[in-house]
């Protein structure tokens, strides 16, 4: 997807970006391509596809719900930035925070938001269930993208929503996992409000977003450690 087919289609989602925002995301894509030269950020090399499958596809978290209408955000296992930090520079007044376990990562994202000269951008370099002892019901949004396993990613982010906020997963085509995790997603206090289905521009592969609200708090003893949320998942 080039420049100019990234802005239409941008457009089609109701997202009308600035000069400002466009600099911002070109700045990120050719500092990601150069920095992935010696450090492994992402399997996408090409300017197009960097634009088609990293910043237009995180955008499309817009299907689900408006990030601009809420105060704080966190992407849990956030990678090279994807939705978070790209949802950060279309939608500047959400604070948001970017979570991994691999430091090299963090890194590259505490470089950018310098380069990009962003503000309200936390990061923490850790697992998910560290961060929650901390930051229980404390976020409007969390999200994910195609991180893991959904009922496991379930466990790993409910705890963080705020009561009445949402919980946004990014899958891909297979919505069976999604349908499987309606138990943990009781369980944890949150409701599955809907499931959206759409396809990607041009290379057409499948993809699904989970909406999740949190309607009551999650129970203290979720989410467990990893190792046991993996081997015992809520089903």
């Amino acid at each position: 997807m080039n420049k100019e087919k990234f802005i239409k289609k941008v457009g089609d989602l109701g997202i009308n970006l600035t000069d400002i925002q466009l600099k911002q995301l070109d700045e990120y894509c050719r500092f990601l391509l150069e920095y992935n030269l010696h450090t492994n950020l992402t399997a996408i090399k090409e300017e197009e596809q960097v634009y088609l499958k990293h910043f237009y596809d995180s955008l499309t978290f817009i299907k689900a719900i408006d990030p601009s209408k809420y105060e704080t955000l966190v992407d849990i296992g956030t990678g090279a930035g994807f939705p978070g930090m790209v949802l950060k520079i279309v939608f500047p007044n959400i604070e948001v925070t970017l979570l991994d376990s691999n430091n090299k990562k963090i890194n590259f994202l505490k470089e950018l938001t310098m380069k990009l000269g962003l503000t309200k951008v936390n990061f923490f370099h850790g697992r998910a269930e560290d961060f929650c002892i901390k930051n229980r019901e404390k976020f409007d949004i969390v999200t994910a993208r195609a991180v893991s396993n959904m009922t496991v990613l379930t466990e790993l982010c409910l705890p963080f929503v705020k009561v009445n906020g949402y919980f946004i997963a990014m899958k891909g085509s297979n919505v069976d996992e999604i349908t499987e995790s309606k138990l943990a997603i009781t369980k944890l206090g949150g409701k599955l409000e809907e499931i959206i289905n759409f396809t990607l521009p041009q290379e057409e592969s499948k993809r699904n977003i989970a909406k999740i609200k949190k309607e009551k708090i999650t129970p203290e003893c979720y989410p467990r450690r990893y190792d046991k949320i993996v081997k015992s998942p809520l089903k």
